[in-house]
């Protein structure tokens, strides 16, 4: 089988420019992702982070949770990362993020997915062609309970920028 020719392929733009975002405006993202026993152990093992209530059922449940508790970075990783399409695709550096909460405990099995809403869209000072966008995210899980709240922060290419 040849090779396909890639110049006979369209470019797609991905993400969004920084004119395209509004203060207020909410992106329902419409991925979702079940995290599995196999998903935490992984990156709990990768990450070093040997809290026995991330892999441990038994010593998770001494502790009156119900069981082996999903790794909370691994809950934010995701959770940025069903954000990704819609907030930053585009392009643009990744300058942070804060004010983190994990506001109750995610079990293996449990379903993600995540809403943002645009808190601040200003131009940059020092990058014309950029803006600087801040998101506050919510993660839920399949019972529509809050379980992660975090903002975020953006350099995000204006229409018509030149690229970094």
């Amino acid at each position: 089988m040849a090779d396909p020719d890639l110049s006979t392929f369209e470019p797609r733009p991905k993400g969004h420019s920084f004119e395209q975002f509004e203060v207020g405006q909410v992106f329902e993202h419409h991925w979702g992702r079940t995290l599995t026993e196999a998903d935490n152990a992984l990156f709990t093992t990768a990450t070093l982070a040997y809290n026995p209530i991330y892999f441990n059922a038994e010593y998770a449940r001494a502790l009156d949770y119900r069981g082996s508790v999903v790794n909370p970075m691994l809950l934010l990783c995701t959770a940025v990362g069903l954000s990704v399409e819609d907030l930053s695709e585009a392009g643009g550096p990744f300058l942070g993020v804060n004010e983190i909460r994990f506001l109750q405990p995610v079990y293996p099995g449990d379903t993600i997915t995540a809403r943002s809403t645009v808190v601040d869209a200003r131009e940059s000072g020092s990058r014309p062609d950029f803006g600087i966008v801040t998101w506050e995210t919510e993660a839920s899980n399949q019972e529509g309970e809050v379980v992660l709240r975090y903002r975020r922060t953006n350099l995000v290419a204006r229409k018509d920028a030149k690229p970094l």
